[in-house]
């Protein structure tokens, strides 16, 4: 359960990958205020494409361990996350988007007007270069790291998963006849059953530079 209230940069620092857990469950609240947090991560255009699928029953958790090549996180954690990347739903209808947007007072009917041919063209430009695939799980990938660091400050564990068969895991969540859809990634969540220790990174001039690559921060001129 929350003992604390972490701040974003204590989340940061404090989630490691957990992959074994507890057999407790997730208070359902809990659940959909995480999934609820999911929703509010940024997404290219808002065009919102990307899906999270949460599967808690013994059946779709053992799918997915078969999906996984029998990794623990789906037997052992309570609740395991499909982030499905949705490359086509630029093509959808977005009224209800632009609806929203009118109404909270962000967009005008000027801008959504030109928001909305603008983001046509870009997609068609990327759909012509072969990369809608690829933006869509972009933007899955930063709803699931949402995910990761609120579960953190909710007090629970989490696991990016890769190493998963994506035509099992598409039919373990009944989408096998769907190559419009893409699965970005998998994300267990639960209580931990142990303690992962810091591994340690870099020191931050080992990956951080100014201005071009390979120019170390301390080159910055002052």
């Amino acid at each position: 359960m929350r003992n604390q209230t972490l701040s974003v940069a204590e989340a940061i620092r404090n989630r490691r990958t957990v992959r074994h857990y507890l057999p407790d469950a997730v208070p359902p609240s809990l659940l959909a205020e995480l999934l609820a947090l999911a929703t509010e991560a940024p997404t290219s255009w808002n065009l919102q494409d990307r899906s999270v699928v949460a599967i808690t029953t013994d059946e779709g958790r053992e799918g997915l361990e078969w999906a996984t090549g029998g990794q623990p996180q789906p037997r052992e954690a309570p609740v395991i996350l499909v982030f499905v990347a949705e490359p086509q739903a630029w093509r959808d209808d977005h009224k209800d988007v632009y609806d929203r947007a009118r109404r909270g007072g962000a967009w005008n009917e000027q801008f959504i007007a030109m928001f909305a041919a603008a983001s046509q063209a870009f997609q068609q430009d990327l759909e012509e270069r072969g990369l809608l695939r690829e933006y869509a799980v972009k933007d899955a990938m930063i709803a699931a790291t949402y995910v990761m660091l609120a579960a953190t400050e909710m007090g629970l564990a989490t696991s990016p998963m890769n190493g998963w068969d994506e035509a099992k895991v598409k039919k373990v969540i009944g989408v096998e006849d769907r190559d419009d859809l893409a699965i970005a990634l998998l994300v267990s969540v639960g209580y931990a059953a142990e303690e992962r220790r810091h591994p340690g990174r870099r020191p931050v001039e080992h990956n951080v530079f100014h201005q071009r690559y390979g120019v170390p921060t301390n080159a910055a001129p002052r």
